[in-house]
């Protein structure tokens, strides 16, 4: 359909003059973001995409060489660590966190006196900086003068040594964040709010107990919010850093593998993107880094798609009913 307006002829919109008023100031807001986007975003996604095909030198120019970086890759035994012990806290970790979030959100959307009070003590460390948060676990997890060990001891029970042990290293890891995992609770919360106070009522008058309208009723409706906190978790475990950058440069942790402390102990928290950063800031590598980036993202977007193909059998939304 065409309109006519001052500037002429156009398929989609008549150009009077406050339509090209309202053009200006939109486009005018909108700049900021996209600007942005495209220095900050686009230009360096495909400066890493070309970086990812040479071997980039800092005081020269790139060299070109193809896919032998991406190539390099696959022959690379510590990638294959990495991308198992990035899977082993996606696999293990996600799952663990949402269920224990969402058990714990239950717990606080109870109606009990000072139930605010608890809200806020669960959601507090989740606020705390990750690196202060990181510092304060590794005093935590001390193998002789930790609180952890000291209060197992009280119970008769012998600590692992949890930042020297490989066995232990990643379970450490998984617990510090069930202790952050406040931000997911408030999420599910939100969620566990919303759901119909007519529909638990209709459950429970049908002689449904409180374990069958969590399982039928509270559970299929919040589905919608799962999928969204579990596709975020598996996003933000792929790129799992910071966390096992302290970890493994902490001073019980070094003293084991002093001559390669990144991913220490014994390579056990050498997760994907610490991989990337020693690749791309120890060994000055940036071409080989990049084909990491690349393949991370692809890694992500195929997990990303398989979640959701595979949530259209368990995700339950209210325009279905």
């Amino acid at each position: 359909m065409k309109g006519k307006g001052e500037g002429g002829w156009l398929p989609w919109v008549s150009w009077t003059p406050r339509t090209r008023r309202r053009f200006v100031w939109g486009v005018l807001f909108v700049s900021p973001w996209v600007i942005g986007f495209l220095l900050f975003t686009l230009y360096p996604m495909l400066s890493a995409l070309y970086t990812s095909f040479t071997i980039y030198h800092i005081k020269a120019p790139s060299e070109w060489v193809g896919l032998a970086n991406y190539k390099g890759v696959i022959h690379d035994k510590r990638f294959w660590i990495s991308l198992y012990n990035t899977t082993y806290m996606v696999v293990i970790g996600v799952p663990s966190t949402l269920i224990g979030s969402f058990l714990c959100a239950v717990l606080l959307n109870l109606k009990l006196k000072g139930q605010s009070i608890y809200r806020v003590i669960y959601f507090i460390p989740s606020i705390v900086p990750v690196v202060a948060a990181s510092i304060l676990w590794v005093w935590i997890y001390n193998t002789n003068n930790g609180i952890l060990n000291t209060v197992l001891r009280f119970g008769g029970i012998n600590g692992p040594s949890w930042l020297t042990d490989p066995h232990w290293s990643k379970p450490a890891l998984i617990i510090l964040g069930w202790w952050a995992m406040g931000s997911t609770i408030v999420i599910y919360l939100s969620g566990l709010q919303d759901i119909p106070v007519t529909l638990l009522e209709a459950a429970e008058l049908d002689g449904a107990s409180w374990l069958q309208r969590l399982w039928h009723v509270t559970i299929p409706m919040i589905s919608p919010i799962t999928l969204f906190n579990l596709i975020l978790g598996v996003i933000n475990m792929f790129q799992y850093f910071t966390q096992a950058y302290v970890f493994s440069t902490s001073q019980a942790a070094y003293a084991v593998s002093s001559s390669r402390p990144l991913g220490a102990p014994l390579d056990s928290t050498l997760f994907y993107s610490v991989y990337l950063y020693y690749k791309a800031f120890i060994t000055m590598k940036f071409g080989y880094a990049s084909a990491l980036a690349w393949i991370l993202f692809f890694i992500i977007l195929a997990s990303s798609l398989l979640l959701m193909k595979v949530s259209e059998k368990w995700t339950y939304y209210g325009e279905e009913m």
